[in-house]
């Protein structure tokens, strides 16, 4: 059913937008960090470092261990989640956190690799009167 309708909304982009892949010209072709979807909840994932082997380098594998942490973790996913609510349901800043502060539960995803995640779970039922 999801394949489906990511083509019938591929019908109502132009010729190169749907060439482009199913998510162009859509508000989520321009996230660029992990986004899971079920039927019933977005996650979004934020982790100390979004790529820690380009950002720490040479020394990566042992700076990771000293520079990592779940205060840049859950910064990296409120960032997160609260682009994806302005991006795609048109919120303002505001209105984003207002929402935050109530709708969404941060949890932790990993902390085995010493590069933590945490993630943003946000239920679809909140937006149920919303056809976009």
């Amino acid at each position: 059913m999801r394949h489906r309708n990511r083509m019938l909304a591929d019908r109502h982009l132009p010729a190169s937008a749907a060439q482009a892949g199913p998510l162009a010209g859509t508000p989520l072709a321009d996230l660029d960090y992990p986004l899971l979807e079920t039927q019933d909840e977005w996650v979004v994932h934020g982790f100390s470092f979004a790529n820690y082997l380009a950002e720490l380098r040479d020394k990566a594998q042992t700076e990771i261990f000293c520079k990592s942490s779940l205060d840049r973790a859950m910064r990296d996913a409120f960032r997160k989640i609260r682009h994806f609510l302005m991006t795609t349901k048109g919120l303002s800043e505001d209105e984003a956190i207002s929402l935050m502060s109530v709708a969404v539960n941060f949890g932790v995803t990993q902390v085995v690799d010493a590069n933590w995640g945490v993630h943003a779970i946000l239920k679809k039922a909140i937006f149920a009167g919303d056809t976009g």
